[in-house]
């Protein structure tokens, strides 16, 4: 015998209030947490990691009106009717059970139909969106974690470019050939020269010393020496994190476009692509296409200064240029691992949400292959795409033609905008103080007049 479900009429208001009382006590706690978060990103002076965490919360407000529109529209949706045999298409397990139908649901099946989504479909749905957010933001964080990890030992390489060794090698009265360099030693190899054979290298090349000192420092000598007069004292380290910074908050968000793979995802799920057999790899197949096209334009590079020159002065100067990426846009190369870090998270949040709500073996999983495959791809993706990938993405996406805006400190950044305040409000005191003055001149001819005779 089925037992109706409580409504508020029949609940006490001890229960609601208690609920309420501890619901809206969790949303201050979290809230309270994301303004240490911010407080503490606003001492360390980073700013771009505050939009980021400020993109974070939009998400949150996105989800949670999502979560409250399907909530409200549940019935009415399950009140659509649809054929029968249009019903029974792209199911993700083969067949339907309708053993525990809602009061909606056997409306349509008395008229010989089938509903559109029933209300616990729609329940299961808003589940799933949310565990989707919740992975893909933990999953950006910990990928940017390992990145600014690996990172961290360029730090000493920075500070190494003041020592007294490093002024000596990279003196411009040196002359040395450009295959005796260490970047040359590092480049110039004969299967680098060939066109075909070079990608094989530069696929295999970002496994093993992905970013290595020799490029660090001949990509830094590069970037200063074509947007500064000479190699000064610019933290490049500095720079890019700062720009990386940026780029978190890119990563970090849904866009339009990242909801519509999502949607297709989910479309493709149905048991007739076996969607479990190639969609896993997707993301590898992707990042890894990216790391080697990195390698590839760091050697690229290498060879246009060869090319161009055989004896080097100092040291191997490399010329930034955004000819060297596809299509012209280095910022392509951030869309794509905002594409891989989505849809890694989405698969391993999918994996969870079925496992939490449907068992470990079921219909979604059949079988251990399946399961392996997931899990795998999608650890070893995460690994790959923090401390391999990103790293690699943040120091040669800094080699396109021009600066980005990361380059000025936040004291430059300030400094700059209150130059450009005052100089706007000079202007438009300037701008007011012109119709006072032709009035002047109009009513009094004197040649006495003067500037100075008006009051204050």
């Amino acid at each position: 015998m089925a037992v109706e479900a409580k409504t508020l009429e029949e609940t006490p208001t001890w229960a609601v209030a208690t609920v309420c009382f501890f619901l809206i006590l969790i949303s201050i706690f979290i809230e309270y947490l994301l303004h240490l978060l911010a407080k503490y990103f606003n001492k360390k002076r980073r700013k771009y990691l505050i939009q980021a965490l400020y993109k974070i919360k939009t998400e949150l407000m996105l989800l949670g009106f999502i979560s409250l529109l399907m909530t409200v529209l549940e019935k009415p949706v399950a009140k659509i009717c649809i054929p029968k045999s249009v019903g029974e298409t792209f199911l993700p397990c083969g067949s339907v059970d309708s053993s525990d139908w809602s009061e909606q649901e056997t409306k349509c099946s008395e008229q010989g139909k089938a509903s559109l989504m029933s209300t616990e479909g729609m329940t299961q749905l808003r589940y799933l969106i949310f565990v989707l957010a919740s992975f893909h933001s933990v999953s950006s964080i910990l990928t940017f974690g390992l990145g600014m990890a690996k990172m961290r030992r360029w730090e000493s390489w920075e500070a190494e470019t003041r020592t007294l060794d490093y002024q000596f090698s990279t003196d411009p009265r040196r002359f040395q050939l450009t295959h005796q360099t260490s970047f040359g030693k590092r480049h110039l190899r004969y299967w680098n020269e060939n066109s075909v054979l070079r990608w094989p290298a530069c696929f295999l090349r970002q496994f093993y010393g992905s970013v290595s000192k020799v490029d660090y420092f001949t990509l830094r000598h590069g970037f200063i020496m074509a947007h500064f007069d000479q190699d000064n004292n610019f933290d490049f380290h500095r720079y890019i994190r700062r720009a990386l910074d940026k780029d978190f908050g890119v990563v970090v968000g849904i866009s339009f476009w990242i909801w519509m793979f999502a949607i297709s995802f989910i479309f493709f799920n149905a048991h007739k692509f076996y969607s479990y057999y190639w969609l896993p790899f997707i993301p590898l197949v992707m990042l890894l296409l990216v790391g080697t096209k990195l390698q590839a334009i760091i050697t690229l590079m290498c060879l246009d200064s060869h090319d161009k020159s055989h004896v080097v002065k100092g040291t191997l100067l490399v010329r930034p240029s955004d000819h060297l990426f596809w299509f012209g846009r280095p910022k392509l190369l951030l869309q794509l691992l905002h594409f891989i870090s989505f849809q890694n998270s989405f698969q391993l949040a999918f994996f969870t949400w079925t496992w939490y709500k449907f068992g470990f073996r079921s219909c979604f999983h059949r079988r251990t292959e399946d399961i392996v495959i997931r899990v795998v791809m999608g650890v070893l993706v995460h690994f790959l795409c923090g401390y391999v990938t990103l790293p690699l993405y943040a120091l040669v996406t800094q080699m396109g033609t021009s600066m980005r805006p990361a380059v000025f400190t936040e004291d430059v950044i300030e400094g700059l905008k209150r130059w450009r305040a005052k100089a706007r409000k000079n202007l438009k005191n300037s701008y007011s103080a012109r119709p006072s003055l032709d009035t002047s001149l109009s009513l009094d001819s004197s040649p006495s007049f003067s500037l100075h005779s008006r009051p204050e």
